[in-house]
């Protein structure tokens, strides 16, 4: 028997903020699980997983730096940066490489991209 609407929601909303709250917790007491994380999300965007690149590195900027601190740093509005890694955003080039760049730099990390068969 299916449970109605408004339950499926109330329970996929109280699912996805535990998931956050969670992943919030493990960001802060795991360097190497906050390291990769932002390596998957860029990894994800690299193999045309645009989505799945998108919500990655938005779990790790609300985990992280917050929209705020981010737009204060790339000079961009934090509406603006929370719009374009929403499921239905659709950031430019320019300002997605820019973004990944500080958050890189925040990170301390350096990435390498190389070709497998």
């Amino acid at each position: 028997m299916r449970r109605p609407l408004q339950e499926q929601q109330t329970l996929k909303m109280a699912l996805t903020k535990d998931f956050k709250d969670t992943i919030k917790d493990r960001v802060l007491r795991d360097p190497a699980f906050r390291e990769e994380l932002l390596k998957q999300g860029i990894e994800c965007l690299l193999t045309g997983d645009v989505d799945t690149g998108k919500a990655v590195l938005r779990d790790y900027i609300n985990a992280t730096i917050g929209f705020e601190a981010l737009g204060s740093a790339t000079e961009k509005s934090p509406k603006s940066l929370m719009r374009m890694f929403s499921p239905k955003g659709n950031p430019q080039a320019r300002n997605l490489f820019e973004i990944i760049a500080h958050l890189k730099e925040r990170e301390g990390i350096h990435l390498k991209v190389r070709t497998v068969r």
